[in-house]
């Protein structure tokens, strides 16, 4: 994908990958295990399935309906972080712990299936260094306005070793159970105020 190309060129932590068709991927697997599936048109999570097993085939018992290209992708075992970036800063840090074992679209947007940590419970060193790998993704995508930078910590890992950059949302969610709208919060700002500050510094080239 481009923009793990550009992380990459950044000098930014990144999983291991391979882009696919669909028709590619049959009863062998793609990378050794563990690894993910994740369509290339969807978001919030939607299809993506986690392999952990030899024993797996990499599609399951379920027909595909996300579209022909697929992202294999390592994955990296540990907990769920993500960085808000406003403005190029570092909103906050939020740990995110799913109630069941993955972060999937129900558990984003469903009362009650996910609990966010803000500030993420880390050391200061792990929290340090995620922020700037979040801002340092805003500023390789030319992000503008609001980002979340979302990452995994192996922490079996010494220091920040453990510590990789999944991916950027450059259009993060603003529901009640969003994760920007709670780091701003924590970082005394109001839902009112985010938004305006938003709407304020929205622009397009020319």
């Amino acid at each position: 994908p481009v923009a793990k190309r550009l992380y990459a060129a950044a000098g930014l932590p990144v999983a291991e990958d391979r882009v696919m068709h669909i028709d590619e991927i049959g009863r062998e697997h793609p990378m050794a295990v563990p690894y993910v599936l994740k369509p290339a048109q969807e978001g919030s999570s939607v299809g993506v399935r986690i392999v952990r097993d030899e024993s797996e085939t990499p599609l399951g018992n379920r027909s595909w309906t996300h579209g022909p290209v697929v992202l294999v992708e390592r994955y990296i075992p540990g907990r769920e972080l993500t960085v808000g970036v406003m403005g190029g800063r570092a909103l906050g840090l939020t740990e995110i712990r799913p109630v069941q074992n993955f972060y999937d679209y129900e558990a984003k947007y469903t009362d009650g299936r996910a609990v966010h940590l803000v500030p993420a419970p880390v050391p200061e060193e792990l929290a340090v260094r995620a922020k700037e790998i979040a801002e340092a993704a805003h500023r390789a995508l030319g992000c503008r306005g609001v980002s979340r930078a979302d990452l995994r910590w192996d922490d079996t890992r010494p220091g920040t070793e453990g510590l990789i950059l999944l991916e950027v949302n450059t259009q993060p969610g603003m529901t009640p159970l969003s994760l920007v709208p709670e780091q701003a919060a924590a970082a005394g700002i109001a839902f009112g105020p985010l938004v305006r500050w938003m709407v304020e510094h929205a622009a397009c080239d020319a």
